[in-house]
């Protein structure tokens, strides 16, 4: 009897395994996702207060990014699932957060289109890259530009003045900053992809 009950129990994955595919750092990724539907919050031009609420769980979400990292790291649990989805939870969370801001005149479109247009095809190129066997590792200046994107993003949401500063002004010259980032890292990705190509 007690080996049938033994044999019935379906063992559930350890969240510390290396190859777990719901880890505590995955598990911390995919929560990050859940900040998308309050940011249509924004949709509804939320005064100063609300405005403030929004972005500091913005701000809380990007920090659960260093805090997945982090743990996988330390702990070795580093998963091909993990790498997969904390690209996209960025790209999904920041990428919305912009478009949201669109309506309400915190952010140009243009501006938008052409950070968007350049990820997916910094994406194409590096998926057709590994497809032929090279590795086009992320550039410190992708790195650079996701981090001015937080930044520039938080201040947007934030809109009005805080602490003796006018948050949309900081936010906007920030938001150009990332947008030379962009451009600059998309135009090194396409060099290294051209160049692999040629020594093959």
């Amino acid at each position: 009897m007690i080996g049938l009950i033994k044999k019935s129990i379906v063992r559930l994955p350890d969240m510390r395994e290396k190859g777990a595919l719901l880890n505590f750092p995955n598990t911390i990724t995919l929560l990050r996702v859940t900040i998308i539907p309050v940011l249509f919050f924004l949709l509804l031009s939320p005064g100063r207060t609300g405005s403030l609420v929004i972005a500091g769980l913005f701000i809380l979400a990007a920090l659960t990014d260093l805090l997945d990292g982090y743990l996988a790291r330390k702990y070795g649990i580093v998963t091909v699932m993990g790498k997969f989805l904390d690209p996209i939870a960025d790209k999904l969370i920041v990428n919305t957060a912009m478009i949201l801001m669109i309506p309400i005149g915190r952010i140009s479109a243009w501006v938008v289109a052409i950070i968007i247009i350049r990820d997916f095809v910094v994406d194409g190129v590096r998926a057709i890259s590994q497809s032929e066997g090279y590795v086009i590792q992320a550039s410190q200046l992708g790195k650079r530009k996701t981090l001015c994107q937080i930044f520039a993003v938080s201040a947007l949401m934030i809109h009005y003045p805080f602490l003796g500063a006018d948050a949309h002004v900081v936010g906007t010259v920030i938001l150009y900053l990332a947008l030379v980032l962009s451009i600059y890292s998309g135009i090194d990705y396409l060099m290294k992809f051209y160049r692999n190509m040629l020594g093959r």
